[in-house]
């Protein structure tokens, strides 16, 4: 039986398989686009906790989350509440996300933007830059041992960051071999989907110590966050907890003062 990774992953190669874009046009346009926002530097520069608050409509395992979300209005809304970074999810099929989900959140603020997607192809990474995000995201399951290394230089040589998505210490090694310099940790099984609270801090100390740590999925409050913070990570990416939040501007600022 296929699993939910496996379903995205077939499904975004199919897509990558049909784009007969040229490579190196894609990658002159990028070249002369203005500079990205610091997005690895700005989760250093945070005193205590960072917080990269998610646009998310849906996702495959919990169905609708917020599907009528205004990614502006929830950017700016993030942002108030002390977020460091956003991510956007622009898969379209399972996610409800686009590119103009991207664009428009990066527009209505100044914090700086992850493309949350699942990146397959180097046209992938070089549409991450084109469409105004300031990092890009690899998951080592994804993607071979190859793969990682050739794109992280790719989205590297264009201005991009790159956060390099990890389940275990086998995939650590992936990332700190393609020179990762910001490696997060994702709690949610891509296989099962189901959150293991446990994942980030039993792992954490494989993670290079000079690499910016970030924890995703799981992450429910303050407490989760603390925990997070004393295992040695440097910022939580969240997604369901604040966009489901009541007010997502105070449950981004309660993760912020764990």
């Amino acid at each position: 039986m296929a699993t939910y990774l496996d379903r995205i992953v077939r499904r975004h190669r199919e897509l990558a398989a049909a784009d007969g874009r040229p490579l190196a046009d894609l990658i002159e346009r990028a070249g002369a686009l203005p500079p990205t926002r610091p997005f690895t530097a700005a989760i250093r520069a945070v005193d205590g906790l960072g917080v990269i608050s998610e646009i998310k409509r849906r996702s495959p395992s919990k169905g609708d989350l917020h599907p009528g979300l205004d990614p502006a209005e929830m950017a700016r809304t993030y942002e108030r509440g002390g977020a460091t970074c956003l991510s956007v999810l622009t898969d379209v099929e399972f996610f409800g996300g686009s590119a103009d989900d991207l664009r428009a959140a990066r527009e209505a603020c100044a914090l700086p933007v992850l493309r949350k997607d699942f990146t397959v192809s180097p046209r992938d990474v070089v549409d991450a830059r084109l469409m105004g995000a300031d990092a890009v995201l690899l998951i080592v399951a994804a993607l071979t041992p190859d793969e990682v290394v050739e794109w992280h230089g790719l989205a590297t040589s264009i201005g991009l960051d790159v956060l390099v998505e990890t389940h275990d210490e086998a995939e650590i090694e992936i990332a700190v071999a393609a020179g990762a310099a910001m490696i997060g940790v994702n709690q949610r099984d891509l296989v099962t989907f189901q959150v293991d609270h446990e994942r980030a801090v039993r792992v954490a100390a494989a993670i290079p110590d000079g690499v910016v740590k970030v924890a995703e999925s799981g992450v429910r409050d303050a407490a989760d966050a603390r925990r997070l913070r004393e295992a040695g990570y440097h910022a939580v990416l969240v997604g369901e907890s604040v966009v489901t939040a009541t007010d997502p501007a105070a449950a981004t600022q309660a993760l912020r003062t764990a």
